[in-house]
């Protein structure tokens, strides 16, 4: 019988994999309910959590230089991530001090109503992020926009912030610009267009069906309108500022510089500029004033307490709590990976798929749990994409098969969990407490349900196109 501990570079037993894991779960509970009253983050429960991690990986043979590199090769993946967090902090305080934002939200109370607010909502999201291939780029800026009106129309903020998430989503997935887009199907050997035009399959189904949720929501929603909060929602922002149309100018600029292949860091570096630009220009506000804004964030003074609430944020500081979050949450998955133990948990996953359906509800899983232990979108496609690229392939399955499955989980599904990347800064970025928003994130929950669908159904599953006839038999790859 295998020791739980023995061989220190092989992927460890399932059961001192799981140790790590169960201490994780065990500290976010303690957290959340029985200290609920102190208001604790996730920060020391993900920190205990790597401390445990560290103490398994040592009794499995590794050195503590090997878990430290673990740490910091966990930490170095969403270094990007952490520096375009705090440039959009600058984005978000130098566009309310603009009045980019509040003119947002003034036009769009003007132009939208509650029977189509939350569709209209998705879809704009949605359109925003193909063009940018960026779902934070989209919740940060138009997101923003939409649950100050949501608020305005007397929609609760987690619905609204499914909707967005949602559309922010759609067009993160499907985009040719994002990254995640680019790095499914890298992992899984398969062409990008190819792997673009598979996800229709799943992922405009899931659409579909989250817009008639929508619908359906905001059809129902018609007589929450409180037409007086609306109009002092709207008489504080046009008392505050300066609105004109020429403040709608500064977002479209970044849209058009992420669709023209500028990379999103000096897009939204732009942005933050052009807004401090405008802050000064068009709303006459000191220079010294904006740069503090830049670095401590914008504390709102308008009178009215839905408007200072919504427009209070933003600043360089009020990213750092998200940033040490990541921080702590990649060094608990840095060492996971590192001593190969979240390469156990997946195998022992695999090992129970039968047929193409359950190895295409294996990858979802274990990309779900991937997000869950590793927290960040990146591993969970990473990972999976190599370890299941040859069972497809022993399956018959065209590579697109993999990569889709990889999106329709990993990525999707990273912004339902708040210790994860996405998920946390969702949550910093839209206003959201934790797990308010995940029952409302329509199409991050229906597409891996329709995924699994077709893997058990055989739709859409697109084998293995055998080699050409010049291969050798060694070579040549014949769909079952």
């Amino acid at each position: 019988m295998e020791k739980p501990f023995a061989g220190a570079r092989r992927p460890p037993h399932l059961l001192v994999a799981l140790v790590p894991v169960a201490f994780l779960i065990a500290a976010l509970w303690f957290t959340v309910v029985p200290l609920r009253e102190f208001e604790l983050t996730t920060h020391l429960a993900l920190i205990s959590a790597t401390v445990v991690a560290s103490f398994v990986a040592m009794l499995l043979g590794y050195t503590w230089k090997e878990i430290e590199e673990g740490m910091l090769g966990g930490i170095s993946i969403a270094l990007n991530a952490v520096v375009i967090l705090l440039v959009i902090g600058l984005l978000i305080a130098t566009w309310i001090q603009a009045g980019i934002v509040p003119a947002m939200i003034a036009y769009g109370l003007e132009l939208l109503s509650p029977s189509i607010f939350l569709p209209a909502a998705t879809l704009i999201c949605a359109l925003v992020s193909l063009a940018t291939g960026s779902s934070w780029s989209t919740a940060a800026t138009v997101g923003i926009a939409l649950i100050g009106i949501g608020e305005g129309l007397g929609m609760p903020r987690p619905v609204v912030a499914g909707a967005i998430i949602s559309g922010a989503y759609f067009g993160d997935k499907m985009s040719p610009l994002s990254d995640t887009t680019n790095l499914a199907p890298a992992m899984a050997g398969a062409d990008l267009f190819d792997h673009v035009r598979h996800m229709v399959y799943t992922t405009g189904p899931s659409l579909i069906i989250a817009l008639v949720i929508y619908g359906f929501i905001g059809a129902g929603s018609t007589g929450m309108v409180d037409t007086a909060q609306v109009d002092s929602i709207q008489k504080a922002i046009r008392g505050a500022y300066a609105i004109h149309p020429a403040l709608l100018v500064p977002p479209l600029l970044v849209v058009a510089m992420v669709v023209l292949r500028i990379p999103a860091l000096p897009a939204l570096i732009a942005g933050s500029a052009l807004g401090a630009l405008m802050a000064g220009i068009v709303q006459g506000t000191a220079w010294g004033e904006v740069l503090q804004a830049g670095y401590s964030g914008v504390a709102s003074k308008t009178g009215n307490a839905v408007v200072d609430s919504l427009l209070s944020r933003g600043g360089l500081t009020s990213m750092f709590s998200t940033v040490a979050l990541i921080i702590c949450a990649l060094s608990f998955g840095g060492v996971l990976e590192r001593a190969r133990m979240l390469e156990s948990i997946a195998g022992s996953i695999l090992r129970l798929a039968r047929g193409v359906g359950g190895l295409v509800s294996a990858t979802l899983v274990t990309c779900l749990g991937m997000n869950v232990l590793a927290s960040d979108q990146y591993l969970a496609i990473v990972v999976p994409g190599r370890m299941y690229r040859e069972a497809y392939e022993k399956a018959g399955l065209a590579p697109k098969n993999l990569s889709r499955a990889l999106e329709d989980s990993g990525t999707l599904t990273s912004v339902l969990f708040p210790w994860n990347t996405c998920g946390a800064f969702m949550i910093a970025t839209l206003g959201l407490a934790p797990w308010t928003y995940v029952p409302y994130c329509f199409l991050n929950l229906i597409n891996p349900l329709v995924s699994a669908f077709y893997g058990f159904t055989g739709l859409t599953m697109h084998k293995l196109e055998a080699k050409p006839a010049t291969a050798s038999a060694a070579e040549t790859v014949l769909a079952p």
